[in-house]
Formats: structure tokens, C-alpha cells, sequence
């Protein structure tokens, strides 16, 4: 058996056990959503869920935890796009309030 097809049959395993603990995870946010909670502490629970759901589909589906350049490109434009985001909520209340030197 040469190292490719080791990788490959190895790879089917992690893979498929990373796939039920998202599963697992979906199914804990489904058991969040039906608690008797506010709504505050439903969202900080389930973004929680979420960010650890999102890093391990991350990690092993886009084979993130393999190659380390792509990490940190992925890493970089994350942020850049979120500081980009933040950058433009300055305008969107601009939009919804009116310029206020228009009166």
C-alpha cells in the first residue's frame, strides 16, 4: 500500500468521525432552540455552538489543519472582511437616519 492510499484510507475515517460530532452538535443547538431561556442567553449559547461547529467543518473539510498557508489566508481575509464589514455600519445609519446636516 503506498503513503496516497494510507492517507486516503485514513482520512475516510477522521473524516466521517468529524461529520457525526457536527451532527452532535446540530443536535444540540435543535435542544437550545426548544429551551425555555431568553433570548440573550439562547443567542450566546448558540454562537457558541456555532463557532466550534463552523472551526471543526473548517479544520477538516477545507483541510485546513493539513496546510498552514491556507490557514492564515483564511485566517487574514476573515478579518480583513469583518474590519471591511465595520467599516460600513457608519453608512448604514447614515441611510437610515438621514444626514443630519440635510435639515
Amino acid at each position: 500500500m503506498t503513503t496516497a492510499e494510507a492517507h486516503k484510507s485514513n482520512g475516510i475515517g477522521k473524516d466521517l468521525i468529524v461529520y457525526v460530532f457536527i451532527l452532535a452538535l446540530a443536535a444540540i443547538q435543535f435542544v437550545i432552540a426548544y429551551q425555555d431561556i431568553s433570548a440573550s442567553q439562547m443567542l450566546e449559547r448558540m454562537l457558541c455552538v456555532a463557532v466550534v461547529e463552523a472551526g471543526l467543518a473548517l479544520l477538516f473539510f477545507m483541510h485546513l489543519s493539513e496546510n498552514r498557508g491556507l490557514r492564515w489566508f483564511v485566517l487574514i481575509f476573515t478579518v480583513a472582511v469583518l474590519l471591511g464589514m465595520q467599516y460600513g455600519w457608519t453608512d448604514s445609519f447614515r441611510l437610515s437616519n438621514g444626514v443630519p446636516w440635510a435639515n
